[in-house]
Formats: C-alpha cells, sequence, structure tokens
C-alpha cells in the first residue's frame, strides 16, 4: 500500500466517525441530566487521563521528531502551556461546573459496560509495542473526528481570537444550556491549538508507518470506531434516546 493510499484510507475511516446520536447532543433537545451521564463518560473514558495515554506513546522512544510533537501535545494537554494555562481535564471540569455540575461527580462515575470496554482498549492500545499503532489510536482516532479530512487537507491556520469568540457564541452549550462563555476556555484552547495537533497526528503516523504495518494501523483504527460507536450507542440508550 502506497503512502497516498494509507493516508486516504485512514481518512475514510475518519469520514465515519460520526455518531447518529450527536445531533441530540449537539442541541437544546437533551436534560442536563442527559448531558451529565453523558459528559460524565467522555471525562472518565478519555478526558482525564488523555495525556497519560500520550505519555505512554512518548516512553517507548519513537524518532526525536515524533517525539517532539508528542512532548508538545501532553505539554498542551497537561498544562495548557500552549494556550491558556491550564491543563485539558482541568478546563473540562470549569465548563462542567458552567453547566452547574459538581467536580466529583465526575470522579465518581460509573461507566457503562461499553464504556469500559472502549477503555479498556485505548488502556491496552497505548502501551502497545509499536508506538505507531499507539499513535494511531490516541492522536488520529481519539483527538480526530469527521472534520479530518477538511482539516488535513488545508494548510494549518491559527484562529483570530474574534473567530474564536464567534465559535463559543455558537456553542450548544451557550446557545442552549446557558453557559457563561467565560466557562468554555476548553473550547478556546483547543480552537488555538488543535489545527497543529491534527497536522502533526496524521504527519507522524502516515510518515513514520512502516509499509508491512500500514494494513495492521487501518485495523485498529477501524477496530477503534467500531467500540467508540458501540460505546456512544450505550450512552445514547441509557439517555433513552431511541435509535432512529
Amino acid at each position: 500500500m502506497k503512502k497516498s493510499a494509507f493516508l486516504e484510507a485512514l481518512l475514510r475511516t475518519m469520514d465515519d466517525k460520526h455518531h447518529w446520536a450527536w445531533e441530540y447532543f449537539s442541541s437544546g433537545r437533551l436534560s442536563k441530566a442527559q448531558l451529565k451521564l453523558h459528559f460524565q463518560h467522555e471525562y472518565a473514558v478519555y478526558v482525564r487521563d488523555f495525556p497519560v495515554f500520550l505519555s505512554r506513546i512518548l516512553a517507548t522512544n519513537p524518532p526525536l521528531s515524533v517525539r517532539r510533537m508528542l512532548a508538545e501535545n501532553i505539554y498542551e494537554e497537561e498544562t495548557g502551556g500552549l494556550s491558556l494555562g491550564k491543563s485539558h481535564p482541568e478546563l473540562f471540569l470549569t465548563m462542567m461546573e458552567g453547566l452547574g455540575f459538581r467536580r466529583r461527580d465526575f470522579e465518581q462515575a460509573r461507566l457503562l459496560p461499553a464504556a469500559r470496554t472502549y477503555r479498556a482498549w485505548l488502556e491496552r492500545m497505548s502501551s502497545h509495542r509499536h508506538w505507531v499503532m499507539a499513535a494511531a489510536t490516541l492522536t488520529i482516532f481519539v483527538e480526530g473526528s469527521v472534520k479530518d479530512r477538511k482539516e488535513i487537507l488545508a494548510p494549518p491556520e491559527k484562529k483570530h481570537p474574534e473567530e474564536i469568540e464567534s465559535i463559543i457564541s455558537l456553542h450548544p452549550l451557550v446557545r442552549y444550556h446557558e453557559v457563561s462563555p467565560n466557562r468554555m476556555d476548553l473550547i478556546r484552547a483547543h480552537q488555538m491549538v488543535e489545527a497543529g495537533h491534527r497536522h502533526d497526528a496524521y504527519d507522524m503516523v502516515v510518515n513514520y508507518t512502516a509499509p508491512a504495518l500500514r494494513q495492521s494501523v487501518l485495523t485498529c483504527i477501524t477496530k477503534s470506531l467500531s467500540l467508540w460507536l458501540d460505546y456512544r450507542d450505550a450512552v445514547a440508550g441509557a439517555c433513552g434516546i431511541k435509535t432512529p
């Protein structure tokens, strides 16, 4: 498989990282209790420990340029040093406080079985003996979205503060759930750094995966998508959202 075909196959998989229930979570159709269940799972499954997952990849001693990209990502996730000076898990909890939730509710959340399965997969893959398998899972799949194709095929551009504030004002939590924009620094931080991180993710995986491992990486990403969809199905079901 050529490198260009490998990239296209990765992007095709990410094109499918969209869940049918997302329209409920991205609108004003859910109650605070339903949102709480959703966000408790997001925090426990990956938000809280995402810097730890990345550090495991770094600890396998990948090539120097990859180590730099991972180190910058870890630094931002753990300290906010490239954006607003606070860790992303901390900014997440600040956003949850804006919804009226207590921090301790997110530290003691009980996960649904499908969520535990997906979390166990992330644990396993973050410690994979081939660092590119771990990097593909965490930096491409977990950090990525259905928007990856558009972002990767365009050069990374730094957003102006006015543009970021416009994005904040249109965010569902602000528009429909009356969260103060002052509580939305997690979204600001993402807008400040995420374009560069997306390009770094594809750079390290596409350019450093040996041809013999490319199909294995694609299989890994496909399984990540399947487990993620099962996880999101379970959360939607627990929220009482019926499959269309």
